[in-house]
């Protein structure tokens, strides 16, 4: 059994069980935060003093919906052609042709306020607002869109030099005392203008910090410590993309943090490290749920061991790392090759085999489990720590490396029709 865990529940003294959750949970916590906020930890510690499993057990339940349920709503704002829409198709993991994509041309396509949601997490919107700088452009088209929705954030885009139009939309979200982040999109295109124009003097690290700059220093003048990314709508794994999915999500609320994580996409074997930390994370609380529950007699009879639930589980992580059907299907054909070979590298496809050491003794557990939930207290909470937590440790451990081996195959593809 996990020992951070064994040693809350040995332990009688309830400031004690209190304390060593808090630790123990510290431990799980990723780099960009936790699932629980503030309040949520507040309640869990009160019902550890207080004594009572049932109030400890309620509150994380009612943390961990709140975390996958979580409304979002991102405003991606900026002059006409400066990529919006593409951009918002990157996020959603989405090719700027497939079906449900946010429209992109050399001419304006956004005319109004469009959302587009994400294909697999529907509480997470993107609203795609009109470009500024075309005819059809209202004198101040943003006096009134930008305080009118709940927005959580908006995203100013910008293409080229840093334009009186960036700073007069940094500004109006600024006097709402909303959050924005500034990104500068095409910044290949920079790269690949500069080097053919300035062949002998170019340097792409020196070109990048002169954009950068150019950004900040107009930005410094409407926020303090204004933050600039650098990013391609077409080259997403390079430049400031992982390091912009990293600080959306270190912003954002605890409650909204891990819808958030799990519907960016893979561009980076860091940010699937910190996709399964997360994820873990969440795993850990529900089998801590489970575990106090246990202390009550009779309450783990609600829980099953049943193979079919883990087998759903396991394609439920397969999901959340963007390796299901659907989305194999769609790496498939961006890079050109058939699905086995995706397949090939993924070992989490292969589910008797990942259970074939629990399956075994899985009858004498469920025996035993009769047994204990009779009584409740500590032999109760080991087996049902054990059901909800290291079986699902092992699917989510594959699957994150599963989705290391894709992501790295896919660069090697790319990176061949490069050259």
């Amino acid at each position: 059994m996990d020992p951070l865990l064994l040693n809350v529940i040995k332990k009688n003294d309830s400031k004690q069980l209190a304390s060593e959750f808090l630790s123990g949970y510290k431990t799980l916590v990723s780099e960009v935060g936790g699932i629980l906020s503030q309040v949520s930890l507040k309640r869990i510690l009160k019902g550890f003093e207080k004594g009572q499993p049932k109030d400890v057990a309620d509150e994380i339940q009612r943390a961990l919906q709140s975390a996958e349920n979580a409304p979002q709503n991102v405003a991606v704002i900026g002059q006409s052609g400066s990529g919006k829409s593409s951009f918002i198709n990157v996020l959603r993991g989405i090719g700027h042709e497939g079906a449900g994509s946010a429209s992109v041309g050399v001419v304006p396509t956004t005319r109004k306020k469009t959302p587009y949601t994400h294909p697999k997490y529907p509480n997470m919107t993107f609203w795609d607002l009109p470009g500024t700088g075309t005819p059809e452009s209202l004198p101040n088209p943003y006096q009134e869109v930008v305080g009118d929705d709940n927005y959580d954030y908006f995203i100013i885009i910008s293409s080229s030099r840093f334009s009186s139009n960036d700073a007069f939309l940094a500004q109006k979200i600024q006097e709402k005392g909303k959050k924005f982040y500034f990104v500068r999109t095409k910044v290949d295109s920079d790269l690949y203008n500069e080097s053919k124009s300035k062949p002998r003097s170019f340097n792409k690290e020196t070109v990048l910090q002169q954009i950068r700059d150019n950004c900040l220093i107009n930005l410094s003048k409407i926020v303090s410590e204004p933050t600039v990314f650098l990013v391609s709508n077409f080259k997403s794994k390079e430049f400031d993309f992982p390091k912009l999915q990293e600080t959306l999500l270190q912003d954002l609320p605890a409650e909204k943090r891990y819808t958030a994580l799990l519907l960016l996409p893979n561009l980076s074997e860091s940010f699937i490290q910190l996709k399964r930390a997360m994820i873990k994370e969440k795993l850990w609380l529900t089998a801590f749920r489970a575990a106090v529950l246990a202390f009550i007699p009779l309450t783990p009879f609600c829980c099953g061991f049943e193979l079919s639930e883990h087998e759903r589980d396991l394609k439920q992580y397969q999901s959340l790392f963007g390796l299901d059907e659907e989305s194999v299907s769609q790496i498939a054909q961006n890079l050109g090759t058939s699905e086995q070979e995706i397949y090939s590298l993924m070992k989490s496809t292969d589910f008797n085999s990942l259970v074939k050491d629990d399956s075994i003794i899985a009858n004498v557990k469920k025996c035993a489990e009769f047994v204990f939930s009779v009584t409740g207290l500590l032999p109760s909470s080991v087996f049902q720590f054990y059901k909800v937590y290291f079986l699902h440790l092992k699917f989510i451990d594959t699957v994150a490396e599963d989705a290391k081996r894709v992501l790295a195959k896919t660069e090697e593809m790319k990176s061949g029709r490069m050259k």
